[in-house]
């Protein structure tokens, strides 16, 4: 299965050592921790042993876990992660998630690995639906799931641990037969 996947502007590639830095600086950024439920990690080891276990787990051969770098095509710089995690082999079913610096917001660049990430969890994983999750108050990820034609299906009170306390989640899904946009 190929996992370097590339777009117009975008390598995504399974997370390496390398990248240990970029993601703990990503992670520890106060506009991306805003909406993550995820500990803001505290030392840089806590980002390696964070990274390591992704590594361990793209390299699986039944892998259930898929977690990506995203780098410019014509400059390797990192950007962001994006990912996906499956769900039970018998529904074909997976959630995606993704985080970008904020210096890279509104460029396009959040949708485009959306979208190659919908195109390998349908075409390479053969999957049947695929979801994601968001808080209410995140506007640019409801405008990225919007516009590669995920439908908003629920909208779940209190669900998201974030920093400033309980959110609102939306819950986003897009079918392998739903027209994509």
């Amino acid at each position: 299965m190929n996992m370097n996947l590339q777009t117009e502007r975008l390598n995504l590639n399974p997370v390496s050592e390398k990248d240990i830095e970029d993601i703990f600086a990503l992670q520890s950024l106060e506009e991306t921790a805003r909406f993550n439920t995820s500990k803001v990690p505290e030392t840089i080891e806590e980002t390696k042993e964070t990274v390591e276990k992704w590594i361990i787990e793209n390299k699986k051969d039944k892998a259930k876990q898929f977690t990506f770098a995203v780098h410019l095509l014509n400059e390797n710089q990192f950007i962001g992660l994006i990912g996906m995690n499956l769900g039970k082999e018998h529904y074909k079913n997976a959630e995606v998630w993704f985080q970008l610096h904020y210096k890279f917001w509104n460029k396009g660049y959040a949708t485009e690995s959306l979208n190659k990430i919908l195109d390998f969890g349908f075409e390479e994983l053969k999957l049947h639906r695929i979801e994601a999750g968001c808080a209410i108050d995140n506007i640019g990820s409801v405008s990225v799931l919007e516009k590669v034609g995920m439908l908003r299906e629920a909208h779940t009170r209190k669900l998201l641990p974030l920093q400033s306390g309980w959110s609102d989640n939306y819950g986003y899904a897009i079918l392998s037969t739903d027209k994509r946009k």
